[in-house]
């Protein structure tokens, strides 16, 4: 596994693409190739897309921290989308590596061959958002050419420069379905004379033991079957086994790369990285005190200067141990662009010139359950974010109670639609690293509370006696609730954020006309409002002139939570939020209710929700909210969340009966 640079998320650029040319069958297929296509993989469901008959990768570790890398992989296509798993991709960074060969083939199911060398290898920049364009992936793409029962294997040697004595191998890999089944992984590490290995097994029920021939470590699983991905489970990195592996020389001396044996041990290399970045100057110190001006509290100065460096331009540059340091953050003011590390790392400088301490703190971004503390290693971590110390008079939910450090209030400095008080949910319950030195520690990461993440939803709804309605919806939303939203508005043109509210609106009511949207982005305090007027014909049924039938939930939530299946195999992952709703119903004139669903209230350890009814005064007021805390709940338990979903469907679904008085 390369390593983890604190920086974006991958976007490509083609560069070059060359057909290859047909070969007799059985011409120049490497061994491995020809036993790895005679695989006899077992029967799969159908949805499965292709099966992995090797993957494999031996990586030799050189005295002088040099290592080469050679990975052999196979894979045969079961249904048609299987074929866009035809393809190598090799990441390598120019300064520290490169790709010194790459060779595929693909066997179609008669035998044919084709073979892909040099000629057609694809050279693409890895992150559209580097400045050098450093970061860069080698591709050979045979998807044009495989079709069902095709197997497609390459093998691929690269050299790089090792900056931790330290890797991790999933046995697994994914695609946007499945983790695809694999009949052999096998991971093996030669170490120089010397040299020993040692390794941690993860989502593993034993742990794989190394075979060991002297300096030379080899791990392998056999016949891992798929696993589909479902809604609300984890992420695939945690439903695969994958291990972590350490190596390391007698004495440390005689290795240029880094080992740690401890915590303590990554937050002491990490602030001798980042601290001696933290550079004020005249220029950027005079910005804080501008910015903290009319600022009249310690969260006050915190959020003026967040918002500004939530403003800079994001961009990337992880060249050499760039991956890990920030520039100085002189060089970032004055450029007004960076990446996570870079906004961290001037947010701290600017905080410093207005006496506020900060640490920096490293963060897997993207799976609050990645990292594990009983494997002590930077390359856990892809994200940078920043805890500030913060006295008693700040209150937010996002302040961690640090036994060294005090109070710290963590905060993503990247994250444009997060505010200072609240984090990512998918940085929420994470371990991350607070770099303080011989002070800094893995810390768990807050979870926010429900009310932090609350929608409320009020509706006035007149019913005509024909059965159509008028409706206006006025939704408020707060922390991670108005992220949701915010992200919808603030990615799409005007015209396709139509379309999604049109779309939204027209699944409850389905002959609705959508007559105004005004949302307001209240980015400043992490509030987001929504205001939806619309029409439907004839939303409630007519029953022969005499009963109007219609449910009373209208509109649903645009982040809907749904299980359906009646079995799972994966744990169920809740988050933190809370939602309330009001329709407030004019009854059409001539009309009396009939019949109302029963009231429900249902409360569980991680959630609860109550419908109410009320008729007073020629209306029906129905009340819903739902509370949800955020936890995993084990498979075994499936059935209690399944009934709990499936007892507010029914409730949701539930029609009002009129009758003609």
């Amino acid at each position: 596994m390369k390593l983890k640079a604190l920086g974006c998320a991958v976007a490509f650029l083609l560069l070059a693409a060359i057909s290859p040319a047909w070969a007799a069958p059985g011409d120049d297929v490497p061994q491995w190739l020809q036993q790895a296509a005679s695989s006899q993989a077992p029967s799969y469901e159908k949805d499965v897309p292709a099966v992995v008959l090797l993957d494999e990768q031996v990586v030799t570790v050189g005295e002088d921290g040099r290592i080469t890398t050679t990975t052999t992989y196979a894979v045969r296509v079961l249904v048609r989308e299987g074929r866009m798993l035809a393809q190598a991709n090799e990441f390598y960074e120019t300064d520290s590596g490169r790709v010194k060969e790459m060779r595929a083939w693909l066997i179609r199911a008669g035998g044919v061959v084709k073979r892909f060398g040099k000629d057609e290898i694809i050279d693409r920049v890895a992150d559209l958002n580097d400045v050098y364009n450093e970061s860069r992936v080698k591709m050979i793409d045979a998807t044009d050419f495989a079709d069902v029962g095709s197997v497609f294997g390459y093998q691929v040697t690269t050299e790089s420069r090792a900056f931790f004595n330290q890797d991790i191998w999933p046995f697994q890999g994914r695609v946007s379905t499945h983790l695809l089944p694999t009949l052999l992984s096998r991971y093996t590490v030669n170490l120089p004379a010397g040299w020993r290995a040692s390794s941690v097994t993860f989502n593993s029920a034993q742990k794989v033991e190394p075979t060991v021939q002297g300096s030379s470590y080899t791990w392998e699983k056999r016949n891992l079957l798929p696993i589909e991905r479902e809604p609300m489970s984890p992420s695939a990195e945690n439903l695969a086994p994958r291990i972590a592996v350490t190596y390391s020389p007698a004495s440390a001396a005689n290795s240029s790369a880094q080992t740690f044996s401890s915590w303590t041990d990554v937050s002491r290399w990490y602030t001798g990285l980042a601290d001696p970045q933290v550079t004020l100057d005249d220029a950027v110190a005079g910005k804080a005190r501008e910015l903290t001006a009319n600022s009249k509290t310690e969260l006050e100065k915190i959020r003026a200067i967040a918002r500004y460096v939530q403003g800079l331009q994001y961009i990337s540059i992880q060249i050499g141990m760039g991956r890990f340091r920030p520039h100085t953050a002189t060089e970032v003011f004055a450029k007004s662009y960076g990446d996570c590390k870079d906004k961290a790392n001037l947010m701290r400088a600017m905080l410093r010139a207005v006496k506020i301490n900060s640490y920096p703190v490293l963060i897997f971004s993207g799976d609050p359950t990645f990292v594990r503390e009983e494997w002590p290693s930077p390359t856990q971590f892809n994200h940078a974010i920043i805890a500030v110390e913060v006295g008693k008079e700040t209150v937010v939910p996002t302040i961690v109670e640090h036994e060294k450090l005090g109070r710290l209030l963590m905060f993503d400095a990247t994250d444009e639609n997060t505010t200072v008080g609240d984090l990512p949910f998918h940085e929420q319950g994470s371990f991350a690293l607070v770099a303080a030195g011989e002070h800094g520690s893995l810390v768990r990461m807050p979870t926010t509370p429900p009310e932090a993440n609350r929608l409320e939803r009020q509706a006035e709804v007149v019913l005509t006696p024909e059965g159509s309605i008028t409706a206006k919806v006025r939704e408020r939303s707060q922390g991670q609730a108005a992220v949701f939203e915010r992200g919808i508005f603030r990615t799409l043109s005007r015209s396709d954020y139509m379309k999604v509210i049109e779309t939204w609106i027209t699944t409850g009511a389905a002959s609705a006309k959508v007559n105004k949207v005004e949302p307001v982005d209240d980015r400043l305090e992490g509030r987001f409002a929504l205001d939806v007027d619309f029409t439907a014909e004839r939303y409630a049924q007519s029953m022969q002139d005499r009963l109007l039938i219609f449910k009373p939930a209208i509109v649903s939530r645009l982040d809907a939570l749904a299980l359906t299946k009646s079995s799972r195999k994966a744990p169920v992952v809740l988050k933190s939020n809370a939602f309330t709703e009001t329709v407030r119903v004019e009854l059409p004139a001539g009309f009396e209710v009939d019949e109302v669903p029963d009231a429900l209230k249902v409360e569980t350890p991680f959630g609860n929700y109550t419908a109410t009814y009320e008729v007073k005064a020629g209306h029906l007021l129905f009340t819903r909210t739902l509370s949800m805390r955020a936890m995993t709940i084990p498979v075994e338990q499936y059935p209690a969340v399944r009934s709990f979903f499936e007892r507010i469907r029914a409730t949701e679904q539930a029609p009002v009966v009129l009758a003609r008085k």
